[in-house]
């Protein structure tokens, strides 16, 4: 790839990356959350639970302090619940709250919409390339944010 290319690429990564924290930034500021807030309800409803706030600490990077006070805050707003889990009594679990979630739900969808015609605008080849660009970036991410902490 010419040196510029890749240049070029790099300044758009960093615009895309940055428009997306302000995006994020933007919904939780819309909904009255702080940014990691919505990425955890965002996770708890994009893959399968149960959740433990060790489980949550996993997936969002925190320490499982600033997880156990991020809990606190969606427990206190509404979001979330504590419960037993009914298969060991000691564990307990976070659940959203349906009826809370609806309000992001809304959301999502309706933003949503933009995001489906933008890809619909796309060839079945593009879209695939898109996933496979997305999938490489969740995985570079998990490997770069283990090498910030002294993890890889």
């Amino acid at each position: 790839m010419p040196a510029d290319d890749l240049a070029d690429l790099q300044q758009d990564s960093r615009r895309y990356l940055a428009s997306y924290v302000m995006f994020n930034q933007a919904v939780a500021d819309h909904l009255g959350l702080h940014p990691t807030d919505v990425q955890c309800l965002n996770l708890m409803t994009a893959g399968p639970g149960p959740f433990t706030t060790g489980r949550i600490a996993e997936l969002t990077g925190l320490t499982s302090g600033s997880a156990t006070r991020l809990v606190d805050r969606l427990e206190k707003a509404g979001y979330v619940v504590r419960c037993r889990d009914t298969a060991d009594r000691r564990r307990v679990l976070v659940e959203p709250v349906p009826a809370a979630m609806r309000e992001i739900t809304e959301l999502w969808a309706e933003l949503g919409e933009g995001w489906r015609a933008m890809f619909a605008d796309y060839t079945e080849d593009e879209r695939a390339l898109l996933h496979r660009h997305m999938r490489r970036t969740v995985e570079l991410s998990r490997q770069q944010i283990a090498r910030l902490r002294g993890k890889a």
